[in-house]
């Protein structure tokens, strides 16, 4: 056990999941111990982590901050409906392919054909999109953001990809990474990711943050608003999320508040200006028109 164990820890500089969760602190991120641990378990085992939740509780933010403390560059991909593998993978600058071939004919009377159809497929002209980037540039993080706004036939490419971290270019060969990305995949849930790709990588549901961590959240990546600001703006937060909303605020729509909030001059939260502010914390007409009909003093009344 120990031959195996030991080297793991210290190949990804952490003794354990505390001591990553006191690094991500550090960044402003405010892990939960389930959180961190599993966050810890993706760096050793070289398994991607699978994340789902609500929009806004941290999801991407995890992939920045692991970034961060881990010291490796930081490669995003962001998934949508129609997304094709050239477009996570590479392409080949078709313009500068045409300015070296029309230079080289213009340099030479007679052209090497075989010569010069074999030089446009060089490295230089090859873009490296999101995964291939986060291959050659060995360790890195990468972040596959809502994956679930992706196709089927794409999921299944990103599960190939995944398996072994290759990716075979037939005009240049084969790129492997020498040591995998930490990968972290997120999804929104607005459909269920297949249950291959699951398999394929560690998963944690993150769920909103309670009163305790969202006011350290709020406190700690807005150190300018007041403690009784934070804590009020954290009780309004939980108390919208109630409500049975067509989309429940997260923890960015949170801080988007305190901030403007802190903006106008506010050192705590009043009714009427936290009405008037709604558009930074909720994004739907249905939403701000259920709230306004609401009793302001109930929900803004403070923490």
């Amino acid at each position: 056990m120990t031959e195996t164990t030991v080297p793991l820890q210290a190949s990804v500089g952490f003794a354990g999941p505390e001591a990553l969760a006191d690094a991500l602190r550090a960044t402003g991120y405010l892990p939960d111990e389930g959180l961190a641990t599993a966050a810890y378990l993706a760096l050793v085992m070289r398994r991607p982590l699978f994340l789902e939740g609500e929009a806004g509780v941290g999801k991407t933010a995890l992939a920045r901050a692991l970034a961060e403390v881990t010291g490796r560059p930081l490669y995003r991909l962001q998934c949508y409906e129609g997304l094709e593998a050239s477009q996570a993978l590479y392409d080949w600058d078709f313009g500068r392919q045409l300015l070296h071939l029309r230079a080289a004919e213009a340099a030479h009377a007679a052209v090497d054909t075989e010569a010069l159809e074999s030089s446009l497929y060089d490295r230089r002209f090859l873009l490296a999109r999101p995964l291939l980037q986060a291959l050659e540039d060995s360790p890195s993080v990468l972040l596959v953001d809502e994956v679930d706004r992706a196709d089927d036939e794409f999921e299944a490419f990103l599960l190939e990809v995944l398996s072994d971290f290759t990716i075979s270019i037939p005009e240049l060969g084969t790129v492997r990474a020498e040591i995998p990305p930490l990968v972290i995949l997120t999804s929104n849930r607005t459909r269920e990711v297949h249950d291959a790709l699951k398999r394929r990588c560690l998963y944690h549901w993150l769920e909103h943050p309670d009163f305790d961590r969202e006011v350290a959240i709020l406190r700690s990546r807005l150190p300018e608003v007041t403690e009784r600001l934070a804590r009020e703006v954290a009780a309004a937060t939980a108390r919208l999320r109630d409500l049975d909303l067509v989309k429940p605020p997260g923890v960015a729509e949170a801080m988007d508040w305190a901030s403007a909030l802190h903006a106008l001059g506010a050192r705590e939260l009043d009714p009427d200006l936290a009405a008037r502010t709604l558009g930074a914390v909720l994004k739907y007409r249905e939403d701000t028109d259920r709230v306004h009909s609401l009793a302001r003093g109930a929900l803004f009344g403070g923490g």
